[in-house]
């Protein structure tokens, strides 16, 4: 990460890290960032000037100020308990501004279910940076995780805290409560597979072993959208592509999967360039064909 970078980035949260008797000023970064994203404004298409939300009463159609409003918590169909800022305000879990790490784990103890939000935790200034390089050190060694608790956001959250490159990674996780149960969606019964469909699986598998690159993975929707805004920005005309035929075909599954087996497998690379082809036939057929001829006036 750039100097410049680093400085640009601001603590969303700063307190203390605490082993036992030892504590340490630390500050916490958010680790992931979603300011790529496109984003767009609902427009009036006629005047081209954006639209205003209006809070409505939803029985009397009278707008409202949101600043008149409180909160509710339906009971029933149309009965809710009303709760003002006050109310709400008193069940407020006040930070104590501590990461109490409480108990160390093995990091795949920890399902992967559970693991939520990641954040980076660094040394708040230069009083109490050996004490936060002593504990770092120490998880890094005994090659642990730690376990603690933190109140982010109004919310108490379990975290977890691992060692990574000069500092420590947080990682807010989930409750128990939180996860949905498995049963009814696992209901169906797998049949045991083939020997020999099994055994080509397991070479396909082995044939597109690769190490994990993350700078792969694009959002194509994501660059889609911004290509159509460049388009139009440009005046350039938009067609939609065609849809692509659907392939009601029984497949054998013993063929198909000598067949991956013979062309090295399905990989990433051979896949993209026959949608990167597919897409190209598309855009040559649209520019190609011909428009429905005009109906001369009687």
């Amino acid at each position: 990460m750039a100097k410049a970078q680093r400085k640009a980035m601001r603590p969303t949260w700063e307190g203390h890290l605490r082993l036992s008797l030892v504590t340490c000023p630390v500050a916490l970064y958010t680790a992931t960032e979603r300011t790529a994203d496109v984003h767009f404004n609902l427009i009036n298409p006629k005047t081209n000037n954006r639209i205003r939300m209006q809070t409505v009463d939803a029985v009397t159609g009278r707008a409202l100020d949101r600043a008149d409003l409180v909160k509710g918590f339906e009971v029933s169909k149309n009965k809710y308990i009303l709760l003002d800022k006050d109310e709400l305000d008193a069940v407020k879990l006040e930070s104590t501004r501590i990461i109490d790490i409480r108990e160390f784990v093995d990091a795949d103890a920890i399902d992967r279910i559970y693991w939520d939000e990641p954040y980076y935790l660094a040394p708040a200034g230069k009083t109490g940076i050996e004490a936060f390089a002593v504990i770092q050190a120490a998880m890094k060694k005994q090659g642990k995780v730690a376990l603690g608790q933190l109140v982010l956001h109004q919310r108490e959250r379990p975290c977890a805290l691992e060692p990574r490159d000069g500092g420590i990674l947080l990682t807010t996780l989930r409750t128990h409560d939180e996860i949905r149960s498995s049963a009814g969606v696992f209901e169906r019964r797998l049949p045991k597979p083939d020997a020999g469909m099994l055994d080509i699986a397991e070479k396909i598998i082995a044939q597109q072993e690769a190490k994990f690159d993350p700078t792969r993975f694009k959002d194509r929707y994501e660059d889609a959208l911004r290509e159509l805004i460049a388009r139009k920005r440009k005046g350039q005309p938009v067609t939609a592509e065609e849809p692509e035929a659907k392939d009601e075909k029984v497949v054998d599954l013993m063929a198909a999967l000598r067949d991956s087996l013979k062309g090295g497998g399905a990989s990433r690379a051979k896949a993209e360039r026959f949608m990167a082809a597919r897409k190209d036939k598309a855009k040559t057929k649209a520019k190609t064909k011909k428009k429905p001829a005009r109906r001369r006036a009687a």
